[in-house]
């Protein structure tokens, strides 16, 4: 693994422990892979905004795909590129996923907008599932909603139809649907999952996201090698989710989390630590050797 010029790393369940903190041996990491002269790329689900909180606690300015790989911020915050969907796809997703009471989050330039009683729908979906289901263990349902609200960012509407005012020009850079019932997920990839003109992943076990059909972080990391000069073949990325396949497909070395998913593991060409035993601090310290 030798002259890896840029490496790109996820977050949740990657670069972020199980306390969503980039851990101080993380930190480090990172500070010293920066000092030696490589690249280092958050690649990420979340909006920029998100980032930008977690990397200025860091004092980190760094290159950031974010929202699935739709969005690239250079190190001065300046978008670099963007792939936005149709504005009618995503007013017919939206239709979709309000009509049939899932709680979602539409990643925009200007806001995450999720609804006003997404809490709520969250919270009858623990209903159901306990009822259904009484051996159900809510505290892990409940950490999992909790990671979708920790997000920075957030804006409250009553109804998704709010962001189509004519008065309003918002670039959709993602949609997340998110359910607790397998067959709620299903039924999302069912009625998206084959649409030529969207890129349909997942980056947790509750949840689809739908982005334009130009956008994943493999895309993205292509594009962002190509504008640094740096040849594909000396690029690393580290992921754990099926969001982050593309990604480790299109790097010069893929590597996967010891808390990946298993299909992940099998298609990188190494597998590190878990995020909380700083696999990517153990990652960064066997490139730089």
């Amino acid at each position: 693994m030798t002259n890896i010029q840029l490496i790109a790393t996820d977050l949740d369940g990657t670069l972020l422990n199980s306390e969503h903190k980039v851990s101080r041996e993380n930190e480090q990491a990172l500070k010293e892979a920066a000092a030696n002269r490589m690249e280092v790329v958050v690649s990420t689900g979340r909006a920029y905004f998100d980032v930008r909180s977690i990397f200025d606690e860091l004092g980190m300015n760094t290159w950031v795909i974010s929202a699935n790989g739709a969005v690239i911020h250079d190190p001065t915050g300046q978008v670099y590129h963007s792939a936005a969907l149709q504005e009618e796809k995503a007013k017919r997703i939206l239709s979709w996923l309000e009509e049939r009471g899932y709680y979602y989050e539409v990643f925009t330039n200007e806001a995450i907008f999720t609804p006003n009683r997404g809490r709520e729908l969250l919270a009858i979906e623990m209903d159901r599932l306990k009822s259904a289901n009484p051996e159900t263990d809510l505290s892990v349902l409940k950490q999992a909603a909790e990671v979708q609200y920790s997000q920075s960012g957030f804006s409250y509407i009553d109804t998704y139809k709010e962001l189509f005012h004519e008065d309003r020009k918002l670039s959709f850079y993602n949609i997340l649907g998110f359910s607790f019932f397998e067959d709620r997920l299903k039924a999302g990839w069912d009625q998206f999952g084959d649409d030529a003109s969207v890129t349909m992943v997942s980056s947790a076990d509750h949840n689809f996201e739908i982005g334009a059909k130009d956008a994943s972080k493999g895309q993205a990391l292509t594009r962002l090698a190509e504008r640094l000069g740096i040849p594909l073949s000396q690029t690393a990325a580290v992921g754990d989710s099926l969001n982050d396949e593309s990604m480790l497909r299109a790097a010069g070395v893929g590597i996967a989390m010891g808390n990946a998913r298993q299909d992940i593991k099998e298609i990188a060409d190494h597998v590190t630590l878990t995020n909380d035993e700083h696999g990517v601090a153990h990652m960064i310290r066997h490139l730089l050797k």
